[in-house]
């Protein structure tokens, strides 16, 4: 049986990788894994009560970060649909390439952190289609953005899917995820974009003579303040919630959803329908990404299988055994989450390490998420803000190889470095 059912999650695992050569959907090939690992499971065992209560256990599991990722994604994109992010956009004014890229770099990655990466790219390469007029130039500031996005994700409890999993899991806490990863982080944003503002130099920008409207309904300048000042709020507020009711995240983006949605029908409650139809928060739930959360669905139940089969723990003993070093292992994770969706990856690692031998906030969780969160950044594909940078500017992924790959890896072995170096001193 557990052949049978590494062959199942492998050839699954190909389908969404090849994803966009094949056009299929990766959520399709996720949720026939799901079906077909715990049919099969089910099959060959012999206590089926068991199994129908692993299999409720981890559907409770997996459910808490989907209702997480939901009520996150619709206060963003409600804070989208009134044009809230122009609060920030709109301040960004400069005629120098490398002082926009510093610029743009700080922003994506301090907004990535508080919002997500993937919303943080969409917002950004949006915005550079407004200043900089020559494609050249935003190509290289996407893929920037790409590099900043998830370097500032990594960092934060809800800046990334891979670290939120690992907070709502347990694995990771707020303040230490954030005091312990900050610094490397910002090693793996900081050398690339040293190196390219060195040959970006003396360069002038050119802004387009046009720019297109903004999306959604026209909203006025307090409705665009407030519904940002709110939405960031709730969302910086979800992990202080955490803090201080020990109730799960998934509760405290909801109750600050309800929140959102109820300021949000008495700001419009004395508009037309036609106008305020675009600025509902139904709108917005029916604009976010529900082929990705179907996605998270399928694999993380995937993985319940495998870890419920014990093969998990299998491949755990033999990594230890051939490799030995935590941080060569989990290193070697992190670049592999450059050609392969990272959400799987933590999924197996959370599965495959167990809480009683790596207690929340010890070395091997943190730089999971590190590596996790910016490995991604060394190919195109290798992130959703990639793929999202990928699918706006059209980008080659053999032009992000040759430009982007190698200041990408550069970074992100600086990061693993500096936070070795700085858990020994600290730890010992």
């Amino acid at each position: 049986m557990p052949t049978l059912l590494v062959v199942i999650f492998l050839l699954a695992y190909a389908a969404i990788i090849l994803e966009h050569p094949l056009k299929v959907n990766k959520s399709a090939p996720a949720l026939i894994c799901a079906g077909l690992l715990w049919t099969i499971y089910a099959l060959m065992a012999t206590d089926h009560h068991l199994v129908s209560q692993q299999l409720g256990e981890s559907l409770a599991g997996t459910a808490e970060i989907i209702f997480f990722l939901m009520g996150a994604m619709t206060i963003v994109e409600l804070v989208s649909s009134h044009n809230g992010f122009e609060v920030i956009t709109s301040r960004i004014k400069t005629t120098r390439l490398t002082s926009l890229l510093w610029l743009v770099g700080g922003v994506t990655f301090f907004l990535s952190a508080l919002l997500d990466n993937l919303t943080t790219t969409i917002v950004m390469v949006s915005l550079m289609k407004k200043l900089l007029e020559k494609h050249d130039d935003r190509l290289f500031f996407a893929g920037i953005i790409v590099v900043a996005a998830n370097a500032g994700g990594a960092w934060s409890p809800i800046g990334d899917v891979t670290t939120t999993m690992l907070w709502i899991g347990g694995q990771i806490t707020t303040l230490a995820i954030m005091k312990m990863v900050f610094i490397a982080s910002l090693a793996n944003l900081l050398l690339p974009l040293a190196v390219t503002s060195y040959f970006l130099r003396g360069k002038e920008m050119r802004i387009p003579k046009t720019t297109k409207p903004p999306r959604g309904s026209v909203t006025t300048r307090f409705e665009r303040n407030l519904m940002f000042t709110l939405g960031i709020g709730i969302l910086i507020s979800v992990p202080i919630f955490k803090t201080l009711t020990h109730l799960p995240p998934f509760m405290g983006v909801l109750f600050g959803l309800g929140i959102l949605w109820l300021v949000s029908e008495l700001v419009h409650r004395n508009k037309q329908e036609v106008e305020k139809q675009n600025l509902t928060l139904v709108h917005a739930l029916a604009h976010i990404d529900m082929g990705s959360v179907i996605f998270f669905v399928g694999i993380l139940l995937s993985v319940a299988a495998l870890e419920q089969a014990h093969i998990l723990a299998g491949i755990t003993a033999w990594l230890d055994q051939v490799i030995g070093r935590q941080e060569v292992i989990v290193t070697i994770i992190g670049m592999i989450s450059a050609i392969v969706d990272n959400v799987p990856l933590v999924a197996a690692s959370m599965g495959m390490y167990k809480l009683g031998q790596f207690p929340p906030d010890s070395f091997l969780w943190e730089f999971i998420a590190y590596c996790a969160g910016t490995g991604g950044s060394i190919l195109i594909i290798g992130s959703a803000a990639g793929i999202a940078a990928m699918g706006l500017e059209k980008i080659h992924f053999f032009w992000y190889v040759k430009k982007i790959s190698g200041l990408a890896l550069i970074g992100y072995f600086a990061g693993a470095l500096i936070y070795v170096l700085q858990y020994k001193l600290l730890y010992g």
